[in-house]
């Protein structure tokens, strides 16, 4: 699989980008970090996400949503 595709991630509770990176097998970017939620974005192939959505539920993070982002038409 290498199709890379750009997701968006929503997570319980804030979220510090450094902490979030540390040890991650991929480089999240912290969107918005409120008091109840968090959106983070991330572009990877399928077989990355399951190990990200691994790697956050290790770290006992609760997702909330993933959605993949629309493609840009190409013209």
């Amino acid at each position: 699989m290498e199709d890379v595709n750009t997701y968006h991630i929503r997570v319980r509770g804030p979220v510090e980008e450094d902490d979030l990176n540390a040890g991650s097998p991929l480089r999240l970017v912290v969107v918005e970090s409120g008091p109840e939620s968090a959106l983070l974005t991330v572009s990877a192939d399928q077989a990355g996400m399951v190990g990200l959505i691994r790697h956050l539920h290790g770290l006992g993070f609760v997702l909330l949503a993933v959605i993949r982002c629309p493609e840009e038409r190409k013209l």
